[in-house]
């Protein structure tokens, strides 16, 4: 039994070395990224049992992919692998202020851009073969079709019995907000758990930037009634709330920010790893939060989109709370 699969896309990222510009560059660092993956990773290095589903390319670049994702201990053993389209890649220019990061992808006609339906293991869903399903607004995005084989996983997920939890994660080079909302809106009705960007809302829903984090959240909470929302803030933290339950705020942990890629993943990945360990009580959302909010700001120190951490590094941050760091000896 899985405590959670999930299913998308990662690629090759290449980042020039030494902060230099994509057109300066003679060399790249070579490393893989992928918001479903980076989530599998963070839960696997926690302990919990985690499939990734995805497609890929059956050649030396698509076998990078999936032993990068292999050694953390998820199991990658269902990727649907064909002989082919391509492995999905995407050039990361770390700029510090006042430059920005900027991303370039080069995905279009990618192996999982082409997943069908019809492809995907039907005989994984079924009950107790998993616990939740994590779905991100990335996969339907890809493609009509991804759109359609994202759909399926879905209602097989929900027809087997397992929970599901979705994370808008938009992205503006896939397409625009009002295509964005309308993609995500069947899965964001079927979700026991929603993860939404305060950011993301305001796009989406064509909201002042001048509405606050409590109103968002009984936005959502009147859109979605039957869902578990978490609305992150970045440097301000997190604001969530069971159904029927009160709201409950968590600030942000001080980081130095290295890296910002994969923040979001780290802190869906600490907050499902509390959620699905933990108990149902009043205070399980507290500590889903705070674990949510310890990992990312851990996973913010590294370079790369995976949190390399382990599950005492994040015990330990949450005991110590805001305090200052001490050298490990």
């Amino acid at each position: 039994m899985y405590d959670l699969v999930t299913l998308g896309e990662t690629m090759l990222r290449f980042t020039p070395p030494d902060l230099k510009r994509l057109e300066q560059t003679t060399s790249f660092n070579l490393e893989i990224g992928g918001s479903e993956s980076n989530l599998a990773i963070g839960l696997a290095r926690l302990g919990l049992k985690v499939l990734w589903l995805s497609r890929l390319t059956h050649n030396p670049l698509g076998r990078f992919i999936e032993g990068a994702i292999a050694r953390h201990g998820v199991d990658t053993t269902r990727i649907i692998w064909t002989e082919s389209d391509r492995v999905g890649l995407y050039f990361l220019e770390e700029g510090p202020p006042p430059r920005q990061n900027t991303v370039i992808y080069d995905r279009k006609q990618s192996a999982m851009s082409q997943l069908r339906a019809s492809e995907l293991p039907v005989d994984l869903f079924l009950p107790n073969r998993a616990r939740l399903l994590h779905l991100t607004g990335i996969t339907p995005a890809l493609s009509p079709t991804t759109a359609v084989a994202a759909q399926r996983a879905l209602n097989l997920a929900k027809e087997a019995g397992w929970q599901v939890s979705f994370d808008f994660n938009y992205r503006r080079l896939l397409w625009s907000p009002a295509e964005a909302l309308a993609g995500c809106q069947p899965f964001l009705e079927a979700a026991d758990l929603i993860f939404a960007p305060l950011n993301d809302v305001r796009l989406l829903y064509g909201l002042d930037p001048s509405v606050t984090p409590e109103q968002i959240l009984a936005l959502l909470r009147g859109h979605y009634p039957q869902a578990t929302l978490v609305v992150t803030l970045g440097k301000e933290g997190a604001i969530g709330g069971e159904p029927g339950g009160p709201v409950v705020r968590q600030a942000a942990f001080p980081t130095e920010m290295v890296d910002p890629l994969g923040g979001g993943d780290a802190f869906a990945a600490g907050f499902l790893y509390q959620y699905l360990t933990g108990e149902a009580s009043a205070g399980r959302m507290s500590k889903a939060l705070l674990w949510g909010a310890a990992m990312a700001a851990l996973k913010y120190t590294i370079p790369t989109d995976i949190p390399w951490l382990s599950q005492a590094e994040v015990e330990s941050l949450v005991q110590r709370g805001m305090g200052e760091a001490k050298v490990v000896r």
